[in-house]
């Protein structure tokens, strides 16, 4: 039996995304290339990792404890890797970021500074909902995660890092635009568009007009803020957004920020990883820089 740490890669990542096409995305290798190494090392091991039901694909009981002992291998590694970069005083490896897709306005331009200052480290930027986030932070896919309100039940350790307010946001010609001390009852008497449930975002608009004892009527879910930014933008309700994912829009007229009473609510961007995960440094280097301490801030 001849398995290499390259086919247990590849497999990890089939297994992560259920998806050849996007493991070979994430990869960068082509299709082909990925489905004949994990129907190699199927041959290797004699027995079945994936199988096809339908259109999706799932992982045997084979997949799964192969799975589990891939993650264990290539963790060591990793590991061994980090502890020799240590030993060597060397600033370089990998850095796996996991964000809310919200984040995604304020991270890339810390991340900026930071990679030119670190150019042997390797970014892997992963972009997700608050479940996915919460699903690869249980498997410890990554190094770092980025969300706005972390969960009392996730054993985890976190450091909050910037502000992120959330706002009010409408179409410029809206009735209420050129409004202040809006009362919550007022905006609440408009149709809202939100993000999906589970969002940090909802769960905080939703939480503040509980309170005002009002419910203001969700007349559409979308799971993307470019695409509620456009659904304000055109009438067709307003929206609880972060004002860091809207910025240009405000700045430029095509949104207005609502002056309602109870607003900004006041939140926060907060960076954390699983309790008692041992850092490497490229992940103690930028947290440094997400907390200040490093010489390399976003401007």
């Amino acid at each position: 039996m001849n398995i290499t740490l390259r086919q247990l890669e590849i497999f990890r990542e089939v297994a992560r995304h259920l998806s050849y096409t996007r493991a070979a995305e994430a990869l960068n290798l082509t299709q082909p290339a990925v489905f004949a190494q994990v129907r190699q090392l199927e041959g290797q091991l004699r027995t079945e990792l994936i199988e096809r039901i339908g259109r999706r694909l799932h992982l045997t009981a084979s997949g799964r404890a192969v799975l589990e002992t891939a993650r264990a291998v290539l963790d060591e590694i990793d590991g061994m890797k980090m502890r020799l970069a240590e030993m060597q005083g060397l600033m370089r490896g990998r850095l796996g970021l996991c964000i809310v897709s919200t984040a995604k306005y304020d991270i890339p331009g810390r991340l900026g500074p930071f990679a030119r200052a670190h150019p042997d480290i390797d970014i892997a930027l992963t972009v997700g909902n608050r479940e996915e986030l919460l699903a690869r932070f249980a498997a410890n896919e990554d190094d770092l995660y980025i969300l706005g309100t972390v969960p009392e039940t996730l054993d985890a350790e976190w450091r909050p890092y910037a502000e992120n307010p959330l706002v009010v946001i409408a179409a410029p010609d809206h009735p209420l635009a050129a409004r202040s001390g809006i009362a919550p009852s007022e905006v609440a008497a408009h149709p809202f568009i939100l993000r999906e449930p589970g969002s940090g975002t909802r769960a905080a608009a939703e939480r503040f007009f509980a309170g005002a004892g009002i419910a203001p009527p969700v007349t559409m879910e979308l799971g993307a803020n470019e695409a509620i930014k456009e659904a304000v933008r055109t009438g067709l309700g307003l929206s609880v957004v972060s004002r860091g994912s809207a910025e240009l829009e405000l700045q430029t007229g095509r949104l207005v920020e609502l002056r309602v009473e109870g607003f900004p609510l006041l939140r926060h961007w907060h960076v954390a990883w699983p309790r008692g995960k041992r850092l490497s440094p490229a992940a103690l280097a930028f947290l440094d820089v997400l907390l200040g301490k490093g010489r390399h801030k976003a401007g």
